[in-house]
């Protein structure tokens, strides 16, 4: 299991990549922290995410 934003995910095996083409969040406005790091977009098809990760992804918001 990984724990996604608090919320425990059966996604451990994917890649990053892989669990975000399962959601609505677009990649080119978020950030992602994998246990503690940035992980840059470059990463994100490199990195495998495993049994007991910690995965933010955090949404950026235009508004004004």
């Amino acid at each position: 299991m990984v724990r996604v934003n608090g919320t425990e995910c059966d996604i451990a095996g994917k890649t990053i990549s892989q669990y975000l083409e399962t959601t609505s969040y677009d990649p080119k406005r978020i950030a992602a922290e994998l246990n503690g790091d940035i992980v840059f977009k470059s990463q994100y098809d490199a990195t495998l995410l495993k049994d007991g990760d910690s995965l933010e992804i955090v949404s950026f918001v235009g508004g004004g």
